[in-house]
This record gives C-alpha cells, structure tokens and sequence, in this order.
C-alpha cells in the first residue's frame, strides 16, 4: 500500500528511480521563523515547531527584524531551538542599523551561545524596498563585508542570499555575479539555485575555518 495513494503495482506504478522524493536519499529542506512578537505568536510558533521537527529538517532558521529591531527576540528564539529540538538554527545577521563592532558583539554572542550557523544579509533599505539603501556609519556596507567580519571571530556555516536573475541594484548581470562570488567563494561547501520565474532568494552555504589564537 502506498500511504498517498493506495495499492501500487499495474501499468501506472511509479518507481523510486521515476520519482525521487521517494528514493532512500530524503529531499534536504529547511524552515524560516520570524521571532515572536507575543505570547499567542510564541504559542503558534512552538507549535509550529513541534509539529516540523519529526521531518529532519536541515536546520531552521529565524530571521531579524529590520534595524535590529527583533535582535533579542531572535537570539532567545535560535538559542532555544537549538537546545530543544536538536536540529541546527540559524540566525539571520543583516548590515542594517549598527555598526561593525555592534555586529561584531551580536556574532559573538551567537558563537558562546552555541549557534555555528549564520544567514548572513545587507539587509533592506531602512525605508523599506524600493528605497535606497546606503550603509550604516561605521557598519559593513554589503553581506560580503559582513562575511569577511564573521569569518574573524569564528569558524561559522555561513548562508549568504542571491537573485537567479540579477540584484535590482546591480549595474547587470556580470556585475551580480561577481558580487555573488565575492559573497560565496571563501570555503563555499553548496549553492542551491531557485528555479523561480521572479526575484527570489537562494543560500549558499559555506564554512569559513577559525582563525588561529
């Protein structure tokens, strides 16, 4: 029996070999949280949770707000799924609202908390998309920055964001793609491409080894 759709068997079975999401090796996904902005959201969330962990999900991540504005929200929120459901989380870090030594302060803390694995973004101009971003006084201007600052204080997996077409701030193509690299060649491990017909994200992942003492 199949559990979807009955007795398989007849001229119309489908193999593992025909349709992958069955074969033995399981498809890897991962699932995005906003941290909570009250108890019911926290109820709805841990919830939520509960009901995700069972389908080994590569890791969760948790995303932060803009400015910082969900900083501590989004530290207590990765820091308590890592400790109780034993899958990796990943925190989002943006450029956006502080400078380099805040951000700096905000990895480290991540990094005695246990948490390896940061999504790594410029962030969203602080009045919103569509406006113009420009760089905090004193922060990292651009996600490659950012990553260059966090493979100084530890040997994070790192997650950086890219456009299957092009960033609508980059010049063309060309120049995307070598910002794009400049985000991912250090160490890159993996890169999963979206196959969306708009603007959307993907994540390369890669580690980045710890400096020596």
């Amino acid at each position: 029996m199949s559990p979807d759709t009955g007795p398989l068997g007849g001229p119309y079975s489908v193999s593992n070999a025909e349709f992958p999401a069955r074969a033995p090796q399981r498809l890897k996904v991962s699932f995005e949280f906003s941290p909570p902005k009250t108890e019911a959201a926290e109820r709805t969330l841990w919830e939520t949770v509960t009901r995700l962990t069972p389908l080994q999900p590569t890791f969760f991540s948790v995303t932060y707000g803009a400015g910082g504005s969900t900083r501590q929200r989004t530290h207590e929120t990765v820091a308590r799924l890592k400790k109780e459901t034993g899958v990796d989380a990943a925190a989002h870090l943006t450029c956006v609202g502080a400078t380099q030594g805040e951000i700096d302060e905000i990895a480290r803390a991540y990094w005695d908390a246990g948490i390896r694995h940061i999504v790594a973004l410029r962030g969203d101009p602080p009045g919103g998309m569509g406006g113009k971003y420009s760089p905090h006084p004193g922060g990292y201007a651009n996600a490659a920055e950012l990553i260059a600052g966090l493979k100084k204080i530890g040997a994070f997996q790192i997650s950086a964001a890219c456009y299957p077409e092009k960033h609508p701030d980059s010049a063309d193509a060309k120049a995307d793609l070598r910002t794009s690299s400049a985000r991912s060649m250090p160490a890159l491990t993996a890169a999963s491409p979206s196959s969306s017909s708009r603007p959307t994200t993907s994540c390369a992942s890669a580690t980045v080894p710890r400096p020596r003492a």
